[in-house]
């Protein structure tokens, strides 16, 4: 199966009603349909879309892959993010069709392999993992801030030297900084921390990762976690983390004694959950396209998305 995701000058996401004869009828999918013998599913999609909604897409990108087994059929559902199209948007075939905000998603009925592709579509294609803190809080708060203002929605804060009263009183600051430009801001640190932090979530370390045997958090805040193996990735399902981050793709000086996965191994890895995978390791902006064509929601980083100077890396 191969679906399309389009959204409109409001942002907002196309959903389509399944018609209530059809398979997991009544409830709201995102258009598309199977692909047929010998089709790309890049071809596919734009032969659904056009059949669908008369509309011929002109670019698109790969979203996330999703694997699914319903009591009647197991299905492998491809979503694309379509970019550009052309031709006027309506329902050749008489379903019902509404356009809605990414977190709006939620509350709409929608088959269970459509999940995991709501939440990469809450999510952004850039993950900042911010270097340590160090002695100038100020200094560090305002590269946090000028990094959200290049473009930044999404932050974990790692500060792995400071003591739990410290590090939650930063991350207020850090938290309410993020607010006020429309960034969240995750806590890679303990969950028990979480409700005093003013963060929107926790982010796991794989050490951390491996020692939680359930979700540590509520599902109104984001749980995200670093993996660097199938097993890894396997805890993170099972816990019902959010996101991922997956790596070293490549060499990095940070790590420089890890043997990096390389597009490939990732890729393989990828196939195996239903999550959105962030790319890490010798990744920036520059990377993008790789990641989405090997299967990633995008690229995760420290040097380069943060605005900071060389000693604050």
């Amino acid at each position: 199966m191969v679906a399309g995701v389009l959204d409109n000058a409001r942002g907002e996401i196309l959903v389509a009603r399944r018609f209530d004869h059809a398979h997991q009828g009544g409830l709201w999918e995102f258009p598309g349909g199977k692909v047929e013998a010998a089709e790309s599913p890049r071809v596919a999609l734009a032969r659904e879309l056009d059949e669908e909604l008369g509309v011929g897409v002109e670019a698109a990108r790969p979203l996330i892959r999703v694997r699914h087994d319903y009591a009647d059929v197991r299905v492998l559902l491809d979503v694309w993010r379509v970019t550009t199209w052309s031709g006027r948007i309506h329902g050749r075939e008489g379903q019902s069709l509404k356009w809605l905000a990414a977190h709006a998603l939620r509350e709409l009925p929608m088959p269970a392999a459509d999940e995991p592709v709501v939440t990469a579509l809450r999510l952004p294609e850039r993950y900042l993992i911010t270097p340590s803190p160090g002695r100038d809080r100020e200094s560090f708060l305002a590269a946090l801030g000028a990094s959200v203002d290049a473009g930044v929605r999404l932050v974990a804060l790692r500060a792995r030297e400071l003591a739990p009263a410290d590090l939650v009183a930063l991350c207020r600051e850090a938290a309410a900084l993020c607010h006020r430009r429309g960034a969240h801001l995750l806590l890679n640190g303990d969950p028990a921390l979480l409700a005093e932090s003013g963060a929107d979530g926790v982010h796991l370390d794989s050490v951390r990762l491996m020692s939680t045997r359930s979700r540590p958090v509520g599902e109104a805040s984001w749980l995200a976690a670093s993996c660097h193996d199938a097993r890894e990735l396997a805890r993170a399902a099972s816990v019902g983390a959010d996101f991922v981050v997956l790596s070293p793709v490549a060499a990095t000086p940070s790590h420089a004694h890890a043997k990096p996965l390389g597009w490939q191994r990732f890729e393989a890895l990828v196939e195996e959950v239903n999550l959105p995978v962030f790319a890490l390791g010798g990744m920036g902006p520059e990377h993008l396209d790789a990641a989405w064509r090997h299967g990633a929601q995008g690229i995760a980083a420290i040097r380069a998305l943060w605005r900071g100077s060389a000693q604050q890396r």
